[in-house]
């Protein structure tokens, strides 16, 4: 392994947990605030990347990137008010079996107003293109500029030596940066403001809360279009650096959940540091095409032939790479089911 590609993997591994991150963040906050498991917040993740798409058609990225997430979260809010707080007194498994159905709402809806087909969700020019290059040279060792790299200087005049220049897509800076900005504007929202205090302290006494004359049932309602407004962003940002089609909620619905119950039921920090850690185990994963038979062979243990081309050893790392999220949940539910960093079960 090189150094620019253990660089460049590790960055590309932040960037994608991030993205969990700005997922996983509001699908936290519904569900500390509000004790609702919203099924549903992979699909405001997908509208928002379509909402961000049409926008951005009209009046370009930046505002796209602004209004997408208030039409997502004005949704979401409204969803919460005419629906969910209509069957929060049957208890949480009406409240799974509604956002469930929603989830196949959107969906439908999505492909029926914009196809089945992905869309060309292209970032601005500025978000174009590497933001960096890492150059790997045999002889004058790593070195970095910042966007692309001149054609000239990953070309050698000498077969002896050896260049490799490795980029660093803009975008996925972009969505690191975004979603450290998101956590601490989350972050200094919750602990620092009346605000934060309000919806912290109607959680756990809502006869106080409302005494004071303050209304539990919309501060509920905000929490939870807060949360689908936190998925709209991720879907902006999502759907103009990967792609935008229907199946992107399935994509990353399930991981989402997989990150919140690793991370700690209701747990912001839990679900920041389970992400990281999936999206960077995920992408080295993909990236190492060894298998047991591979290592067998690397340590020198004596092996037959007929063991060395059974299916189950000769399958990859980058092969079982999907399933290592689950794996995790169902270790963790063993040995830690309040994850990481919670302090409740469920």
């Amino acid at each position: 392994m090189t150094m620019e590609f253990f660089i460049i993997s590790m960055l590309n591994g932040l960037s994608y947990g991030l993205l969990l991150f700005m997922l996983s963040s509001g699908l936290t906050l519904i569900f500390s605030m509000m004790g609702v498991l919203n099924f549903a917040h992979a699909s405001f993740y997908m509208l928002g990347a379509y909402v961000g798409y049409t926008i951005s058609q009209w009046v370009g990225f930046w505002p796209a990137l602004l209004l997408a997430p208030l039409v997502v979260g004005a949704l979401g809010a409204l969803f919460e008010r005419i629906c969910l707080r209509r069957v929060h007194k049957f208890g949480h498994v009406a409240e799974l079996l509604i956002t469930f159905g929603l989830s196949y709402v959107i969906l439908e809806l999505v492909q029926l107003i914009w196809g089945r087909i992905a869309l060309e969700f292209r970032p601005p020019e500025v978000l174009q293109g590497p933001a960096f290059t890492l150059i790997n040279h045999s002889v004058q060792g790593l070195s970095m500029v910042w966007g692309a790299a001149p054609p000239e200087s990953c070309a050698a005049a000498d077969t002896a030596i050896k260049i490799a220049c490795s980029p660093f897509p803009a975008t996925r800076g972009f969505m690191m940066l975004v979603a450290l900005v998101m956590l601490l504007s989350v972050w200094l929202l919750l602990t620092r403001t009346r605000i934060g205090l309000v919806i912290q302290s109607a959680l756990t006494h809502p006869e106080t809360v409302e005494a004071l004359g303050h209304n539990v049932p919309r501060i509920f309602m905000l929490v939870f279009g807060a949360g689908a407004a936190l998925a709209g962003l991720a879907g902006v940002i999502g759907g103009s650096t990967f792609l935008t089609e229907p199946a992107m909620a399935a994509t990353v619905g399930s991981v989402i959940f997989v990150v919140v119950v690793v991370g700690g039921m209701g747990s912001l920090a839990g679900a920041f540091l389970a992400s990281l850690l999936i999206g960077i185990m995920q992408t080295f994963a993909v990236a190492f095409d060894y298998s047991l038979a591979t290592l067998l062979q690397y340590v020198g243990v004596p092996s037959t032939a007929a063991w060395l081309n059974n299916t189950l050893v000769k399958l990859t790392l980058s092969q079982v790479a999907p399933i290592l999220p689950y794996l995790l949940l169902v270790l963790i539910l063993i040995f830690r089911p309040k994850g990481l960093l919670g302090t409740r079960e469920g």
